[in-house]
């Protein structure tokens, strides 16, 4: 099963961006005899500070169990928040998250989750969730992006209520690469209630 890529930077970049600074530092040894650079350039008056970047609005919010809260930080201060977990193989590697999010009451579905898994997954085996040794259901993939493929499902009340008394859940998917070996990771229940109850907190009063 492939794993979610880890992102470093490219040699070549490092290399250039190290020889930039040598030039810079050089030129500063120099005095300006070359006349490449204006003084007030290179004077320690004119160092960028810097900022800092918010340009990422999720934060994670709290831990229950493992699960995690992560909010959206919006203007107006009403952050949406989802609980979230990640999914590992045997060997401990990422291969799925699934992310939960609470539905206003009076619906079909409780709350709905959407699960990323990498792009080598089987779509027409489709996805696999049981909790414990209870019945198993299987839900579509919606659609694959960049990021995975991901399924966008719905849970009842009563399949919420399973979440909360379970141990763990077990989620099935099939690789492309060995359709005749599903993998089964493992999600844990452990704190979904405390993160359930939390997540539903963040909700607006009429909802």
């Amino acid at each position: 099963m492939t794993h979610f890529p880890i992102f470093s930077l490219p040699a070549g970049l490092a290399l250039a961006l190290g020889l930039s600074l040598a030039g810079a530092g050089l030129a500063q040894d120099q005095g300006g005899d070359g006349g490449t650079q204006p003084a007030d350039v290179l004077s320690p008056d004119a160092l960028a500070l810097g900022e800092e970047v918010t340009d990422d609005p999720a934060y994670l919010a709290a831990t229950h169990g493992d699960w995690q809260l992560v909010c959206l930080r919006t203007e107006e201060g009403d952050d949406p928040c989802e609980l979230q977990q990640l999914l590992s193989d045997a060997e401990g590697n990422p291969v799925a998250r699934v992310n939960l999010f609470p539905l206003p009451a009076g619906r079909q579905a409780a709350a709905g989750a959407t699960i990323v898994t990498p792009l080598e997954t089987l779509l027409t085996e489709q996805i696999t969730i049981r909790v414990d040794t209870g019945q198993a259901k299987r839900y579509p993939f919606t659609w694959c992006a960049p990021v995975g493929c991901i399924a966008r499902v719905g849970f009842t009340a009563a399949e919420i209520e399973a979440f909360r008394r379970g141990r763990a859940a077990s989620v099935t998917i099939v690789a492309v690469a060995a359709p005749d070996q599903p993998v089964t990771l493992t999600m844990s229940l452990a704190g979904f209630t405390a993160g359930y109850d939390a997540l539903r907190a963040t909700l607006p009063a009429q909802q």
